[in-house]
């Protein structure tokens, strides 16, 4: 069922109270790749009644007012995307699509969606239940952190939103904790995985440097973030607190990781994998076309690219599905009145990261002075792809479906490395799950740069494209490499985006379209980086492009076909 969005649907469910109002900066797609949705259909599980208002109008009441008010709390997040990456590009032109938005067109989404809808609510709901924050938006701004939109230094989301919690991460476990204890109106800050602001510091908790002095300081700010980022393992960190003018921020340590058995069982409710009919009304949003028929896989990514959040809200251990779950939920795909046999992709942030982790890992948590895959995979992480393998012939093979397609990234450094299966999970890729091209994203090829992204060298990338045409002549088929790169990343100049555009037109044999400019997004190290322009590592000064011309410039030198002078 779709969770109601109008009081027709509350009438018709005979349902007088929400217990818990969702408030989400996407239109209401009911799909399990949509945060909100699961987050809504968790606490539905749980016994609580939650309705979801989406993209409400944030000029009048006539929107957030349409379900009343929640008996426990409300809840917001900005949508499924940041609302300033959604908004603007990387030299901050408005963007004028939204493809969480129905019709297409960018005019539903507000700036600091998180902080205009808690506003929203303040506005016409005086002394209501707890404002309780999540999301992407919420969860990497959940400290003191740089905001690449205004060039500043920003408290956290919950004291410029003036909301009463933040729930960071993946939260569905959180969440009903949050909603059980409310009901029974217990002391709620005991809750793992929340932050909350508070008088007094917890004398048992790391103090970051203060928003005061991180402001100042850009050592201090370095200081900050290595204690956050150190402190994100559900097995080993410690709370944090952060004092930002006469209060603190006080952040309890992450939630657990959910079990396979729980991780299954968020997969295996009942989503409409559609668009609401309210919102329907309006047009189509274009999220669907790739999410409507696709598989999560797994979560989590221990690659920890410096510009990528991923490690920071989802986590850096890797938990997978059971093969029993997917293939249930494949099956249910094939009964969908609108599937056409191909299920558009089976795979989570990495692909080729199912069925296998570090044992230490899963046990003690991450380590906190080297990482899984950089500067070389660890040989504690023994990588194994013969999961995966079985579990698409398994998926390729079930009744209704004509094709698997593997559409999320591949670490082709993971792939080589596995001596055992990896030619073989290739073989299995490049034989029954692509379409056409296979996308990549080995982002630079020079090593300054590669060093700074976190991301492996140009040999590896060159011995899988070798491999990859290979097993594509074998097969007889007519398959394409293509790669994601990264302009003005910190620490990229133009002399490095030449070397780049040599390297693919002489190496890769290919002519890049897909170049996209670094965004500084917040809680990531090439974000850090960008605002201190210092190698966390060692302090030294690094180049750091900030002209937007001159960003566009370094892209310009590897798409455009002309040489440049």
């Amino acid at each position: 069922m779709f969770l109601p969005t109008t009081q027709e649907e509350l009438d018709k469910l005979g349902w007088n109270k929400l217990d818990v109002i969702l408030v989400t900066g996407d239109s209401y797609i009911d799909s399990p790749f949509i945060g909100v949705a699961v987050i809504g259909k968790v606490l539905l599980k749980a016994g609580y009644r939650v309705g979801i208002i989406a993209q409400p109008d944030s000029h009048s009441g006539k929107d957030i007012k349409r379900l009343g008010e929640p008996e426990l709390f409300w809840g917001i997040t900005g949508g499924s995307v940041d609302s300033l990456v959604s908004n603007y590009t990387a030299t901050k032109k408005r963007r004028k699509k939204d493809d969480y938005t129905p019709g297409g067109i960018n005019n539903r989404r507000p700036d600091r969606a998180v902080i205009v809808y808690t506003n929203l609510i303040r506005k016409f709901f005086k002394h209501t239940k707890p404002v309780v924050l999540g999301g992407i938006e919420a969860s990497l701004r959940r400290i003191s952190h740089y905001d690449f939109w205004s060039n500043k230094i920003r408290k956290s989301i919950l004291f410029d939103a003036k909301a009463d919690l933040l729930v960071y991460g993946m939260g569905e476990r959180t969440v009903v904790e949050l909603a059980d204890k409310l009901k029974a109106e217990e002391d709620i800050k005991d809750i793992k995985g929340i932050c909350y602001i508070s008088k007094e510091k917890k004398p048992d908790y790391i103090e970051l440097p203060s928003f005061e002095k991180v402001i100042k300081d850009k050592h201090a700010f370095i200081d900050s973030f290595n204690l956050f980022y150190v402190n994100t393992d559900p097995h080993t960190a410690k709370g944090l607190c952060q004092k930002q003018d006469l209060r603190y921020l006080v952040q309890n340590p992450p939630g657990p990781y959910l079990t396979q058995k729980e991780l299954d069982a968020v997969y295996e409710m009942d989503f409409e994998r559609d668009l609401h009919p309210f919102y329907k009304k309006q047009g189509e949003v274009k999220a669907l076309e790739t999410i409507k028929f696709s598989l999560t896989t797994h979560r989590g990514c221990y690659g920890e690219c410096n510009f990528c959040a991923i490690a920071v809200h989802e986590g850096r251990t890797v938990r997978w599905r059971s093969e029993k779950s997917v293939l249930k939920e494949a099956e249910c795909l094939t009964k969908h009145p609108g599937f056409k046999g191909n299920i558009l992709d089976a795979g989570g942030p990495t692909a080729n990261m199912y069925g296998f982790e570090c044992k230490k890992k899963l046990s003690r948590g991450s380590c906190k002075d080297k990482r899984c895959l950089y500067p070389e995979i660890c040989t504690r992480l023994k990588v194994d792809h013969s999961s995966q393998i079985k579990l698409l012939r398994r998926l390729r093979n079930l009744k209704g479906i004509k094709k698997v397609f593997v559409a999320s990234g591949i670490r082709y450094d993971l792939l080589l490395h596995d001596k055992k299966y990896g030619t073989a999970y290739l073989k299995e890729i490049v034989g029954h799950h692509v379409s056409g091209q296979m996308k990549v994203a080995p982002e630079h090829i020079e090593e300054n740069i590669l060093k700074k992204m976190g991301k492996p060298g140009k040999e590896s990338l060159l011995e899988f494209k070798d491999m990859f045409y290979k097993l594509t002549q074998t097969a007889g088929k007519k398959q394409f490499l293509t790669y994601y790169l990264m302009a003005a990343h910190p620490g990229c100049q133009d002399k490095d985006m030449r070397e780049l555009h040599l390297f693919a037109t002489k190496k890769l044999k290919t002519h890049p379209e897909q170049v996209q400019i670094f965004t500084p997004t917040p809680s990531t190290y090439s974000t850090l980086m960008y605002y201190t322009e210092m190698d966390p590592l060692t302090r030294k000064k690094i180049f750091v492009e900030k002209h937007n011309s001159k960003k566009e410039r370094q892209k310009y030198i590897v798409v455009k076909r002309k040489k440049m002078r």
